[in-house]
């Protein structure tokens, strides 16, 4: 068996077991900070016209095509995981959703034609797949002047590193989260790549989760970060978490 279908069977397992037994339930602490990132990607979505047809990038109950789906976008999930599929079917069906569409299928060698989607999108995907096949098929299948967003975490700060190798569980052995090198791949298969950061000093309000003091230094810490990554942006690096916006050339 090649390394890579090694890779996509651990993938399909890890995430089958997630989807069934809720275990990120531990890092959702971490998530309190993560409004105005979520706002960014979720206003690229919201760019998105009712007559576009969209591919999602692992789907599930959270999927963001439900949101889409409730607008009339024509959307697609695939997702390498039986039970993340399962379960993204039968929200839709809970939710009337009756022109949703999801299936099993590797992200990195889909099984569609070329040009098919105005749109695709995903949120902390990437950071499973090898970039090179991922970006290669993401616009091969996207129409010209077509866009793709996604949400990923990125992986250069020592503070979110020293967390995430005490926490292996929460991760499959293959989850890379983006650096630098990764982010501009994107500029080979793509006619422009905006990034925006997030999440830097805003990492200080995580223990005032609970506090009132929560709202406003979480406020004052997103306004710092913009400055910094405004005026220094090697710095961009050290973020959290990146909204990448992908355009097709037209």
């Amino acid at each position: 068996m090649s390394a890579t279908r090694e890779r996509a069977q651990r993938e399909a397992a890890f995430h089958d077991h997630a989807f069934e037994q809720g275990d990120r339930q531990a890092a959702e602490r971490f998530y309190s900070i993560t409004e105005r990132s979520s706002r960014r990607y979720e206003g690229l979505l919201r760019t998105i016209p009712s007559s576009a047809s969209v591919l999602e990038y692992g789907c599930g109950q959270g999927s963001a095509a439900f949101h889409l789906l409730e607008r009339g976008v024509h959307v697609t999930g695939v997702d390498i995981s039986p039970v993340g599929v399962r379960q993204a079917r039968e929200a839709a069906q809970l939710r009337g959703l009756s022109t949703a569409q999801f299936t099993v299928m590797d992200a990195e060698n889909l099984d569609f034609g070329p040009r098919l989607f105005d749109y695709v999108c995903g949120s902390g995907i990437l950071q499973h797949l090898d970039l090179a096949p991922a970006f290669s098929e993401v616009s091969r299948v996207l129409r010209d002047d077509g866009a793709a967003f996604f949400l990923e975490p990125l992986g250069h700060n020592p503070l979110i590193n020293a967390y995430r190798r005490r926490t292996p569980g929460l991760r499959t052995p293959d989850e890379h989260p983006l650096v630098m090198r990764d982010l501009a791949q994107a500029d080979a298969h793509f006619g422009r790549v905006t990034l925006s950061f997030f999440r830097l000093c805003a990492l200080g309000a995580i223990p005032l989760r609970r506090t009132r003091l929560f709202r406003p230094s979480l406020t004052a810490l997103d306004a710092m970060d913009r400055a910094i990554f405004a005026e220094a942006p090697p710095l961009r690096r050290l973020a959290w978490i990146v909204v990448m916006e992908c355009r097709q050339p037209r």
